[in-house]
């Protein structure tokens, strides 16, 4: 009746079943426990002692001389997911600070580009934090406007943790009176910019950083991100980029 819902919380099936088991009966030898659970009786003092670990089973010597087991309360399991939540979140923080790493070394092997696809609002928070795996300047070019109607609480918080890695910037931007207004920000920022004469402003973001380039379109609804993580593509974009740069105008 609990197995599914004891299996969601962390358990596995044959832990489920045993657990259950007891719930139901109460205390239990082992080859009762066995015949309940439908596990063999090898697998079943396998499963007690896993259990007995994780603080939801406790073994009890009998006058007879014959272990028996009993279910311990069941909060601990409320324990047992909140444990596995932080170290889930330890791991997510680990192997953001390593990821950028290893997909570089997948691609140096392999011999292959890696493309990672994402939309809405997970395309903006993925393109930001790897960006902020950069152990060297961004290079971007950014639609100033767009980026703070469609994403600016997401963007003041990039800003904060992009500064407090240290990691600076190079922006090039359209020439338009926002872009000015906002430049007096940009030195604060680790910001250098320099801007291009434009008719219209742009709803797109591209960042170029080690061995990768992304793309991050802004439009509301139609928000895309992409990260393309190959030497040769990010080389060409790194040359057009300084190109650009040559030619672009500061901003007095």
């Amino acid at each position: 009746m609990y197995d599914s819902s004891l299996e969601k919380a962390g358990l596995t099936g044959s832990q489920a079943r045993v657990y259950e088991a007891l719930l139901n009966r109460g205390r239990l030898p082992a080859g009762e426990i066995s015949r309940l659970s439908g596990l063999k009786r090898g697998l079943t003092y396998k499963v007690l002692e896993e259990l007995e670990k994780l603080g939801l089973v406790q073994k009890n010597e009998s006058r007879r001389g014959v272990a028996e087991f009993e279910p311990r309360h069941p909060a601990r399991l409320t324990e047992l997911a909140e444990n596995r939540e932080r170290e889930a979140r330890n791991a997510q923080s680990i192997l953001a600070g390593i990821i950028g790493q290893l997909t570089s070394d997948f691609n140096l092997i392999s011999g292959r580009p890696s493309v990672l696809f994402y939309e809405g609002r997970e395309a903006v928070l993925k393109i930001a934090a790897d960006s902020l795996t950069a152990t060297d300047e961004i290079l971007s070019y950014i639609g100033n406007e767009a980026l703070d109607k469609y994403w600016p609480k997401e963007n003041r918080a990039y800003v904060k943790k992009r500064i407090e890695k240290r990691i600076r910037k190079r922006l090039i931007s359209p020439d338009t009176p926002y872009t000015r207004e906002i430049a007096v920000r940009f030195p604060d920022q680790l910001i250098e910019s320099r801007v291009i004469p434009a008719s219209q402003t742009l709803e797109t973001v591209v960042q170029i950083y080690g061995n990768k380039v992304s793309f991050l379109t802004l439009g509301g609804e139609a928000t895309v991100g992409i990260i393309v993580d190959d030497h040769y593509i990010a080389k060409m974009h790194r040359t057009i980029f300084e190109y650009v740069w040559s030619v672009a105008q500061p901003i007095s």
